[in-house]
């Protein structure tokens, strides 16, 4: 029975892209053509013709169809297979063509998949890969098999690998490649050229600037490869060299981050404690970085974490129940105002039905001022310098808004009830939660940054919390004294 990727529509086996047959692919059609959308996505039909060669042992089509596809597109398929197909996929693939895979995998596939793969194997994929690439790969395996596949590499590249664990996770230390390119300061342009030449097969796969270096190993400068390839042999490295940002070994990768998009760097140097460069940062580590802090705070603002395509019920019930127990919890509190003015509610029923909506239009518009808040604090946008001035701007937004949103709402309910103070209560209640919705979208951030706390974790139940309550106390706290 010929098993269907996880996610994907059973396709026809007489079928492929376009209504063309199959016999037709077999036959020669273009396989990469084939393999990918216009927008770059890997074809449905494409994943299930490797199915079917899975199924079918045959190894040599199976082949032919991994050599469509680059490493990021086979890495993607990867997520569609089910856990059996990957695992027969694996002996098909040359450690060469691992390594590039093994860095493009999501955390959990990779960790499934790495289980399967040989220690020997591992050991000569971690060889073809950059110092901290390989070391993301080592941190993901077993105590065990760690030991097994560390012993299988050679001695340089596996001081390398511990090296970089050795370094805090998410820092500069694990982010960096310790393969840099350093020449003397006293070298001129062709004594480097020379030397690149000469060590070519030690150096990094891509690099940007050789780094001039004092007799410390302490960088004073950096020559860009463009501008060594313009200037005669007999230029001294010291003329054409520019200012480089240093990089501590210890800082936290969001601060790398916003410094190679504040000062628009492709590469930096990794230095130690003393000063000595010891590994170098690139641009591609960097987008990798602003991706997965841009996933983590979105997933963070709602309270989830990423469960991706191969996560567990249980991990994800994990992530998600606390915070939704949090959320009954700051939601009992808040109807207790309900029960307090019960007896009003009786007397006008139209209270019951409108508390829903102004509450909910608060918590919409503190969202509106938290999302804002977070993106500004992560950009390093809003600080002691200017706080008080957004948090003017913020209340002044939302008091316009309430008075647009809360008119409006107050010229339904007088068509509805024809009562022009419910109308007047109502477009004051929205008003006045707007406010409270401003300032508790930009305050609850900023003071949980200043705690220490990360700002996107738990802002969004704190602003949930003061929008329901203060909505619910407005609108029955107006009426209680003007309508009733």
């Amino acid at each position: 029975m010929s098993r269907e990727t996880d996610d994907l529509a059973p396709v026809e086996d007489d079928l492929i892209p376009e209504g063309r047959l199959r016999e037709d692919l077999e036959d020669g059609e273009d396989l990469e053509d084939l393999a990918l959308g216009e927008d770059y996505a890997l074809n449905p039909q494409f994943a299930q013709m490797v199915v079917d060669a899975l199924d079918r042992g045959d190894g040599e089509r199976l082949r032919s169809l991994l050599d469509a596809l680059h490493p990021a597109d086979i890495a993607d398929l990867m997520g569609f297979l089910s856990a059996g197909d990957r695992e027969e996929l694996l002996p098909h693939l040359d450690p060469e063509a691992l390594a590039e895979i093994l860095s493009e995998l999501d955390t959990e596939i990779r960790e499934d998949i790495l289980e399967h793969v040989p220690s020997a194997t591992l050991a000569k994929a971690l060889g073809e890969m950059d110092s901290d690439d390989a070391a993301d790969v080592v941190d993901d395996l077993e105590a065990d098999k760690r030991a097994q596949v560390l012993a299988a590499m050679p001695d340089l590249e596996r001081a390398a690998i511990e090296t970089s664990l050795a370094y805090e996770d998410e820092t500069a230390g694990r982010l960096m490649q310790r393969e840099v390119v350093a020449a003397p300061e006293i070298w001129t342009v062709g004594q480097t050229i020379d030397h690149l030449r000469r060590e070519s097969a030690d150096l990094p796969e891509l690099f940007f600037d050789v780094y001039v270096v004092g007799p410390a190993h302490k960088p004073v400068g950096a020559a860009p490869v463009s501008m060594i390839l313009r200037m005669d042999r007999d230029t001294p490295l010291a003329q054409i060299m520019e200012e480089v940002t240093e990089i501590p070994v210890d800082m936290d990768q969001e601060e790398v981050a916003y410094i190679f998009n504040k000062y628009h760097l492709i590469s930096a140097p990794v230095v130690d404690a003393d000063g000595r460069l010891v590994g170098q940062i690139t641009v591609d580590d960097i987008v990798g970085v602003i991706q997965d802090e841009t996933e983590e705070d979105i997933l963070a603002l709602a309270g989830v974490s990423d469960a991706g395509r191969d996560a567990g019920i249980v991990g994800i019930v994990q992530s998600r129940l606390p915070w939704l127990l949090m959320n009954l919890i700051t939601g009992a509190v808040s109807v207790t105002v309900v029960g307090a003015f019960q007896n009003e509610i009786a007397k006008l029923m139209a209270l019951a039905i409108l508390m829903p909506i102004v509450s909910s239009i608060g918590g919409n518009a503190g969202v509106q001022a938290l999302t804002v808040a977070v993106r500004a604090i992560a950009a390093k946008e809003l600080n002691t310098a200017n706080t008080f001035r957004v948090f003017l701007r913020e209340v002044a937004v939302g008091m316009v808004n309430g008075a647009v949103v809360g008119s409006l709402l107050g010229a339904g309910a007088w068509l509805l009830w024809r009562d022009p103070l419910l109308s007047v209560v109502v477009t004051a209640a929205v008003m006045a939660n707007m406010v409270v919705a401003a300032v508790g979208g930009i305050c609850a951030p900023i003071i949980l940054d200043r705690l220490g706390r990360d700002p996107a974790v738990s802002s969004s139940v704190i602003v949930t919390f003061m929008t329901d309550f203060f909505g619910f106390l407005a609108l029955l706290g107006i009426a209680s004294v003007v309508l009733l």
